[in-house]
């Protein structure tokens, strides 16, 4: 059993959404998200049922043996605040990364007492800052536009507006990540708006919606890319994309590792699937209907922490 990976943190950060919504400003370039037309009455439901699903996940999480650390989501003008992985990221070393993001009312959701904590509780070296590019609408929006491979240091990225090359370079160099870049779109020619809900990097294996790269060659080259790093590559259809079975995450739980993904994810999974996934971590569904609505899952309610605890 393996009781650490650089790959896998014990640790996150998890924001409980008050007032959960479904976000306007980023309907545009996400098709993952459900078209809701709700009446007050209604959005106030959305967001009980939010407020829920979330702190279920967390028990699940902690009885699994995670390190969550939860941090209320009070403000109505942080519709997305369930989402942190896309506004900051640690890495080993002591580093932190905070994004710049395209929407302007998720811009809002960067929070310094998340940064505090961390310097508190982590041996934090550096906190490098690009969100100084969005005036310039440059946008990276951290592990949801990335998907990080920490181990053999590739870092996995779908061409899109929340995705600049330039803040990825710059990003890359400071990081001592390759870059991996390549188009994705789904089975209507609607390109991928992150990475994150495309594909999961593990320990010992990867999921990927492969079908959805549509040049063939540059498919052939992510899967050899993948295939190695001795990973067990296991291809997820255009369905099971949908079904965010790609949007999970692995983590360092109590007995060893755990993939977190939402029950969605883990009922459109195959059998054979599961099993072989099963090899390498244990499968820990999480049920977040509710949230998905807002076109994310499980991968983007959580921010891993790469960061060395203090004594």
């Amino acid at each position: 059993m393996i009781r650490s990976s650089v790959q896998a943190p014990g640790a996150v950060v998890m924001i409980r959404p008050h007032h959960f919504t479904v976000n306007t400003e980023t309907a545009a370039d996400n098709a993952f998200q459900a078209a809701v037309n709700a009446g007050n009455s209604d959005k106030a439901d959305y967001a009980a049922r939010a407020y829920e699903e979330h702190t279920r996940a967390v028990k699940v999480l902690r009885e699994n043996g995670v390190s969550v650390h939860v941090f209320e989501g009070e403000d109505l003008a942080t519709p997305d605040c369930v989402f942190p992985n896309n506004w900051f990221s640690t890495h080993a070393g002591g580093h932190v990364a905070v994004y710049p993001m395209k929407a302007k009312n998720r811009r809002l959701e960067r929070r310094q007492d998340i940064l505090e904590m961390l310097k508190v509780e982590y041996r934090v070296q550096d906190i490098i800052d690009y969100s100084g590019l969005e005036p310039d609408g440059l946008f990276l929006e951290g592990t949801g536009a990335m998907v990080l491979d920490h181990i053999d240091r590739v870092a996995y990225a779908v061409e899109s507006d929340r995705t600049n090359p330039i803040a990825l370079e710059r990003f890359c160099t400071h990081f001592n990540f390759e870059p991996m870049v390549f188009a994705a779109q789904d089975d209507k020619g609607t390109s991928i708006y992150h990475t994150n809900v495309l594909m999961c990097i593990g320990t010992g294996f990867a999921l990927i919606g492969a079908e959805m790269i549509p040049d063939l060659a540059r498919r052939a080259e992510v899967l050899a890319r993948l295939g190695e790093t001795g990973r067990d590559v296991v291809v997820l259809t255009n369905n099971q994309i949908a079904g965010f079975a790609g949007n999970a995450i692995e983590l360092m739980g109590r007995d060893g590792l755990i993939l977190a993904l939402s029950q969605a994810a883990y009922e459109v999974l195959t059998p054979e699937q599961r099993l072989r996934i099963e090899f390498y971590a244990k499968l820990v569904p999480l049920a977040i209907p509710t949230i998905e609505m807002a076109g994310g899952s499980v991968r983007c309610t959580i921010a891993g922490i790469h960061l060395s605890p203090r004594a």
